[in-house]
């Protein structure tokens, strides 16, 4: 089983965060970005062709930890 995070590693946390200056936030904040148009949207398409509740399940994760 794979480990560690799903989107973001502890240091683009920390970037994200603004805890290393303005130009290390704004690269973080690029490669994230990065894997929600790339990768993860990638997923998204192949759950909802094979695998639709997965997809669901993960929609309700982001959902509603969102609202």
């Amino acid at each position: 089983m794979a480990t560690g995070r799903a989107l973001t590693t502890e240091s683009e946390r920390e970037y994200l965060a603004g805890e290393h200056g303005d130009q290390r936030r704004y690269e973080a904040t690029s490669r994230v970005r990065s894997r929600i148009t790339g990768p993860l949207a990638d997923d998204v398409e192949f759950l909802a062709e094979h695998r639709p509740d997965l997809l669901e399940e993960l929609r309700e994760v982001v959902c509603e930890k969102t609202n």
